[in-house]
């Protein structure tokens, strides 16, 4: 019965309050849109391997390493697997069609990796192709691609077309695992530097280190960085995490502002409720008045006005939540190049429900506060 009463009351207005459901949907939607590319940012972060290290040159990413430098590492105390990789930067067919791709070891660089999931005779295959590539299921979608078929990179930094054959396609462990990247034999790169331009040859972008101990990753760094100090390409060896937050750290003044965004949004729609509930508190008056003279107390009437903010409130979060999906695939489709994974997490769907909650408490307060507070004679005195 008090349900019934709360949402005949809260919908007493119609037009008022679907416009004001609308907007709370509105805004749950956008919060969780804007979360969700929060959470993309940090997606390499949130994937990254305690057990994994990264080593680059010192002075910057820019600057490769030399090939030679890995039977040093190897012999390093506590290292137990090493590979390397080379960003690569090309395109397929024209510059729109961007997306990650990379020269790495083959099977070194894949036992790396275990949430690279690639069937074994893909895997096997890939082996045996000097020009073979394996890619993420993501892009194969993306492009139409499947095993076998023959495609072409157009390089940007190590300039020509470069045609590969793809042998594998691999998918992630976790919905968090990247499934639009390209990976290609190093050794089909080296071959081509080799002759066209050997002082790019025989280099590697990182180098990616297995560790048998990730409590020891301090320890293990600084004794890689301490073999090669005062060489000609001192290292820099940190956990992939870091080497991660080193990417988002160069954007934090976009996130911040992602954020600061997302938060006017909710105050806005605070604001937009709150005025609803104050309009329907002050045009029933009288009602409320009448109430108390039937002896309802300041907790009871408060309960009412917060049940009709909170009915408003959780059919616009409801709806919001429900376009949420939809839209992320629909976003999904123009941001894949900058967001491989954008999938909305609990935690988000945990910040909008608060986020609801919230906006049906503030709005519900002053209202409450007026209700309480006026005489009933006064209140009884008042025509709407």
């Amino acid at each position: 019965m008090m349900w019934k009463l709360l949402f005949r009351n809260a919908f007493r207005h119609k037009l008022r309050a679907l416009l004001t459901v609308f907007g709370v949907a509105v805004a749950v939607l956008a919060f969780g849109l804007l979360r969700t590319v929060v959470d993309a940012w940090y997606a390499g972060v949130s994937a990254a391997a305690a057990n994994r290290l990264i080593i680059r040159n010192a002075i910057s990413l820019t600057f490769f390493l030399p090939i030679a430098y890995m039977e040093k590492i190897r012999a390093v105390d506590g290292v137990k697997a090493i590979s390397h990789m080379t960003w690569f930067g090309g395109v397929y067919i024209d510059r729109k069609n961007f997306f990650a791709n990379f020269a790495v070891e083959g099977k070194p660089f894949l036992d790396l990796y275990p949430e690279f999931i690639l069937p074994e005779d893909q895997k096997d295959a890939f082996g045996k192709d000097r020009r073979g590539c394996v890619v993420g299921r993501g892009l194969a979608r993306r492009f139409g691609w499947k095993v076998g078929d023959s495609i072409t990179l157009q390089g940007t930094i190590f300039r020509g077309d470069w045609p590969m054959t793809v042998r594998g396609i691999y998918s992630g462990r976790e919905r968090t695992v990247d499934e639009n990247q390209l990976f290609f034999h190093w050794d089909y790169l080296n071959e081509r530097l080799k002759a066209a331009a050997q002082r790019r040859a025989n280099q590697a972008g990182i180098f990616i280190i297995e560790i048998a101990d990730p409590h020891a990753a301090a320890a293990v760094s600084g004794s890689i960085d301490a073999v090669f100090k005062n060489s000609l390409a001192e290292t820099l060896t940190e956990t992939e995490r870091a080497f991660q937050m080193g990417f988002v750290s160069m954007s934090e003044a976009i996130l911040m502002a992602i954020r600061l965004v997302s938060f006017l949004i909710i105050g806005i729609i605070m604001a937009v409720t709150a005025n609803t509930m104050i309009m329907s508190v002050r045009e029933r008056m009288h009602e409320f008045a009448v109430f108390k003279t039937l002896g309802y107390g300041a907790g009871r009437l408060g309960s009412l006005i917060l049940g009709e903010s909170a009915v408003i409130c959780a059919a616009g979060g409801a709806l919001g939540i429900a376009a949420t999906f939809p839209a992320l695939r629909i976003l999904a489709r123009y941001v894949s190049n900058v967001f491989p994974v954008l999938d909305i997490t609990s935690t988000t769907l945990c910040y909008d429900v608060l986020t609801v909650a919230a906006v049906a408490l503030t709005a519900a307060v002053f209202p409450i506060r007026r209700v309480v507070t006026v005489p009933i004679v006064e209140a009884l005195g008042r025509a709407g």
